[in-house]
C-alpha cells in the first residue's frame, strides 16, 4: 500500500507539472491591456517597494525563471522578460515578491537560503550512497547497508525540511504579487484571475514536490526499520 502511495505521488506531480504547462501557454497568449513587458512590471515593482540594488536580468531556458539572493538579481525567461502577457506579468511580480521577502527579511527565505548549502551537501551524498548500494547489489560493499540506508534518510529529512520551508515563501510571494498587480492596476479583473490561476497552478508543483519528498523520506525509514 505504501510503494501504491509512492507512485500516486509520483503521477499527481506529473499532472500538476502538465497542468502548469498548460496553464504557462495558455496565458502567455493573453496580451496584457496595459501593455507593459515583464521586465518593466519587475522594475516597477521593485521601485514601488523601495528596491534599488536588485538587477532584472534575462536568463536562457522556460520556466527558468527565479530571484537569486546571492547577488540580488530577478532572472526572467526570455518569454517572461520581454513578453506582455498575463503570464509575464504573474511570474515578473512573483519573482519580484522575493525580492521584497529579501529586502524585509522574511524568516522563511533567509531560513531556506541558510538550508540551501546544506541540501547540496545531502544531494552529493546521497548520490555517493546510491553508488554504494549499487555496487553493493553485486556483492562488492562499500560500506555496511545499514549505514547506506541511514545516510539516505538523513539526506531526504534534509531535502523535507527544505521543501516545506519552501511552502511559506512561494505562498508568500505570490500573494505579495497579486496584492501589487491589482493595487497598481497591473490587471483587469478578468486578467487578475488569470494570474491568480497561474500562480496558484505554480504553488501546487511546491506542494506536491513537498509531499513527495516526504513520502519518499518515510518509505527509507520502513526500508530501515524492516532491515532491523
Amino acid at each position: 500500500m505504501y510503494i501504491v502511495l509512492v507512485i500516486g505521488i509520483m503521477i499527481v506531480s506529473l499532472v500538476v507539472q502538465q497542468s502548469l504547462k498548460s496553464k504557462f501557454n495558455k496565458y502567455s497568449k493573453v496580451g496584457l491591456q496595459i501593455g507593459l513587458s515583464g521586465k518593466e512590471i519587475a522594475e516597477l515593482m521593485l521601485k514601488d517597494n523601495g528596491i534599488y540594488d536588485v538587477n532584472v536580468v534575462s536568463v536562457q531556458g522556460r520556466l527558468t525563471d527565479h530571484y537569486n539572493p546571492t547577488d540580488k538579481t530577478v532572472n526572467l525567461s526570455p518569454e517572461v522578460y520581454s513578453g506582455r502577457s498575463v503570464m509575464a506579468a504573474a511570474v515578473a511580480a512573483h519573482e519580484c515578491g522575493h525580492a521584497v521577502q529579501h529586502a524585509r527579511a522574511y524568516g522563511p527565505l533567509e531560513m531556506r537560503s541558510a538550508l540551501v548549502p546544506l541540501q547540496q551537501a545531502g544531494g552529493r551524498m546521497m548520490n555517493f550512497l546510491f553508488m554504494a548500494l549499487l555496487i553493493g547489489s553485486f556483492g562488492l560493499s562499500l560500506i555496511p547497508q545499514t549505514w547506506a540506508i541511514l545516510g539516505i534518510i538523513a539526506a531526504y529529512a534534509i531535502f523535507t525540511i527544505f521543501a516545506f520551508v519552501t511552502l511559506p515563501v512561494e505562498y508568500d510571494a505570490t500573494k505579495r504579487a497579486l496584492a501589487w498587480v491589482e493595487e497598481r492596476n497591473i490587471t483587469t479583473g478578468e486578467e487578475h484571475g488569470m494570474a491568480k490561476d497561474a500562480l496558484n497552478a505554480a504553488a501546487r508543483t511546491y506542494l506536491v514536490a513537498a509531499l513527495g519528498s516526504l513520502a519518499m523520506l518515510l518509505y527509507w525509514v520502513l526500508a530501515f526499520l524492516g532491515n532491523d
